[in-house]
This record gives C-alpha cells, sequence and structure tokens, in this order.
C-alpha cells in the first residue's frame, strides 16, 4: 500500500514512538488510519526530505505550525462561496 518493505517497518516502529499498530490475537498488525498518516509522514522526511532517523524523530515531535491562508486567497474563498449560495438559491427557486 505505501510501498515500504516489512523489515523497514519493523525498524520503524522499534525507531519512532509514535508508531505503535495494534496486533491481532495471531500476531498480525493492523494498521489504523492514523498509523498509516504517521508511516507516510515518516517515508516523507527520510526518503524525500533526506532527514536522518534522529531528525525525523525530532521533526515528528515537533507540532508543526498550520500556515496562514494570506488575504487575497481568502477573499478569493469567500468570493467563491458567495456565488455558490447565489446559485443555489437561483436552483431552489
Amino acid at each position: 500500500m505505501l510501498d515500504i518493505d516489512q523489515p523497514v517497518l519493523r525498524f520503524w516502529e522499534t525507531e519512532f514512538k509514535e508508531l505503535s499498530p495494534r496486533k491481532s490475537k495471531s500476531g498480525k498488525r493492523q494498521y489504523k488510519e492514523y498509523d498509516l498518516k504517521v508511516l507516510r509522514r515518516i517515508k516523507q522526511l527520510l526518503y524525500k526530505e533526506r532527514y536522518t532517523i534522529e531528525g525525523a524523530r525530532r521533526k515528528l515531535a515537533t507540532k508543526e505550525k498550520p500556515t496562514e491562508i494570506p488575504d487575497k486567497i481568502r477573499e478569493k474563498f469567500q468570493q467563491i462561496k458567495t456565488g455558490l449560495q447565489e446559485l443555489k438559491q437561483i436552483i431552489e427557486k
């Protein structure tokens, strides 16, 4: 699904505390959506952004602040929203 080899997944599970999939009674790992999100982020940090394991661990531990939406874009979204509301009113008549 994420194109990550099993040994790599097992290694990451030992290195990143954020990654802890549940195990079924038979011992199979059950990855939830949160686990998949963490795996995608780890993969991005290690392979695309070229962080070390330690660097990726620190990056995951910090809470990244969401970026502010620039006023121009916010205004454009508001115009689109208004236009859609007007269109909805026309359709409902």
